[in-house]
């Protein structure tokens, strides 16, 4: 049974980041949307399998993927994904340092914030293992939408959403 504070954490976790995506503007909700949702499943990819290996334990029991590690994917990761993408797409060096400081303060701040909640703690790996588990899908990120837009399909998506 999720505790009251998993339950209240999970929701602002969702409602707060893609709240913050009516300040973006339509054209880059268009822009970087379809490589947020391709990294986030990939993401999800990688949360299962982080799950599998016990790399964090989750204090409520049972354990549920889609109580415990589906919040971060579709929460903060995927909007998150198109913030960093509007400030420094082009711009690759300013891209990687943005995306280091976040995942930095994720995996060094945020998360043993989580574990004095009371919500998850890292189990076997360390807080830097885990901020290159979260940092290399930055690489991926940008490469994707990189792609994306040289082939001209994120064109395409965009003129089929307008």
């Amino acid at each position: 049974m999720a505790s009251k504070r998993h339950v209240i954490f999970n929701v602002s976790m969702i409602v707060i980041p893609w709240v913050s995506l009516l300040f973006i503007g339509k054209s880059n909700i268009k822009r970087y949307s379809f490589v947020s949702v391709i990294i986030g499943f990939f993401e999800m990819i990688n949360h299962i399998y982080g799950h599998q290996r016990k790399w964090w334990t989750f204090y409520d029991k049972p354990n549920s993927f889609i109580r415990d590690e589906l919040p971060f994917d579709i929460g903060p990761y995927m909007p998150l994904s198109m913030w960093i993408l509007k400030y420094s797409y082009g711009k690759f060096k300013k891209f990687v340092l943005i995306n280091a400081m976040v995942n930095g303060l994720f995996a060094f701040l945020f998360i043993p914030f989580l574990k004095k909640m009371k919500i998850v703690r890292l189990t076997r790996i360390n807080y830097f293992q885990f901020f290159m588990y979260v940092h290399y899908k930055a690489y991926l990120l940008y490469g994707v939408q990189y792609w994306l837009e040289k082939t001209g399909i994120v064109d395409k998506q965009v003129e089929k959403l307008t």
